[in-house]
């Protein structure tokens, strides 16, 4: 008999609704498991980083907790976040943390509209939508460059600088993974976001860049667009939308737009990938902590689930990866809705249902 490939996985829940759909995710991924006939397994291990972590400890993360995640062949990330702890020393302590050492430097976050969910988008209606958003996950306006100075001056004298950095290495690399994703779909286009009319150093060396990638692309169609522009563009021709490539906040505020148009945040997967394989990548849903819905049992698993998916995808699992989202279709369209989709479904009713999907 076949020896399972077993992955080991670090789970870090974090706070609020993170643990509840880190949980979730595991119950899938674990049926999933076996019911693959002894082809893969999950070895788990827990760490209790993050703000309640912090209120007892002072630290996000222990000291040695980068060393100890690099053993691990992927990281199981839930949300960050509490209003006990400021919202940049929870980030920035963890998160960032993990992504920025690890160099996790392209982020994935599909766009994709589920069966009986509905939309905000009239369009999505009768149009068949489906984007993904690249964004560059190492640098940008997150670089965390910059300081805060002159508070001698008294009231109101106190200065901050916050500097973006963009390097043309950091720039070309997320531009080609950007590239290279837009060949394995149907249509194969990249939409690059811009402003460089306003910021006339940083961005225009990305487009400089971007003109000289897409020129090693001839078989893929491009444009450059103003970030601006593009916000409208994801709501009145969402259609004309492939692989939409962009910087570390541009890329974070439209991936948000977007899984808002497919019907909500708690949709929405992301993958933080090392694309090298040197460190473990981290796989985490985008929706945030929660703390208004915690520990309610209302948190919607579905983005930790689509997470996951993106998982199996890393590890080579393409099959089992369409599994788990077509029992994320199957689920949305028999109705079983957590309430931020119109349902009344709980945490628990939804995992159950997309683990009968999986096993029936």
């Amino acid at each position: 008999m076949t020896k399972p490939r077993t992955f080991r996985i670090a789970a870090i829940p974090a706070d609020g609704v993170g643990t509840e759909v880190v949980a979730a995710g595991r119950a899938v991924l674990d049926a999933l498991a076996e019911n693959s006939d002894g082809a893969f397994a999950f070895d788990w291990e827990e760490f209790p980083w993050g703000c309640d972590y912090y209120g007892k400890t002072g630290k996000m993360i222990d000291d040695d907790g980068l060393e100890r995640l690099k053993e691990f062949d992927a990281i199981y990330f839930g949300a960050v976040g509490w209003p006990t702890v400021p919202d940049h020393i929870s980030l920035w302590g963890l998160r960032l943390k993990i992504c920025q050492n690890f160099d996790q430097w392209a982020n994935i976050r599909p766009v994709h509209f589920l069966p009986g969910v509905q939309s905000p988008l009239r369009k999505a209606d009768h149009t068949e939508l489906d984007w993904v958003v690249v964004r560059e996950n190492s640098e940008g306006e997150y670089a965390g460059l910059g300081g805060r100075n002159l508070s001698g001056r008294g009231p109101g004298g106190e200065v901050a600088i916050q500097s973006a950095l963009f390097t043309e290495v950091g720039c070309e690399r997320v531009m080609r993974f950007a590239f290279d994703l837009a060949r394995t779909r149907d249509r194969r286009k990249v939409s690059s976001v811009t402003k460089s009319n306003a910021q006339q150093y940083g961005m225009v060396l990305w487009d400089e860049v971007f003109k000289r990638v897409a020129q090693d692309y001839p078989d893929v169609e491009t444009e450059s667009v103003l970030v601006d522009a593009m916000s409208a563009k994801f709501v009145l021709r969402p259609e004309d939308l492939s692989v939409v490539v962009a910087s570390n906040l541009n890329a974070d505020i439209l991936s948000d737009l977007g899984s808002a148009l497919a019907g909500s945040l708690g949709l929405a997967a992301s993958a933080n990938l090392n694309p090298e394989r040197r460190y473990p990548s981290m796989f985490e849903p985008v929706h945030g902590s929660a703390p208004d819905i915690a520990g309610q049992g209302l948190a919607n698993p579905i983005g930790a689930v689509g997470s996951a998916a993106l998982m199996l995808e890393h590890f080579g699992l393409p099959e089992q990866a369409a599994r788990l989202n077509r029992a994320i279709e199957a689920t949305t369209a028999a109705g079983v809705l957590t309430r931020d989709v119109g349902g009344t479904a709980t945490t628990e009713d939804v995992t159950k249902a997309l683990i009968g999907h999986l096993t029936n």
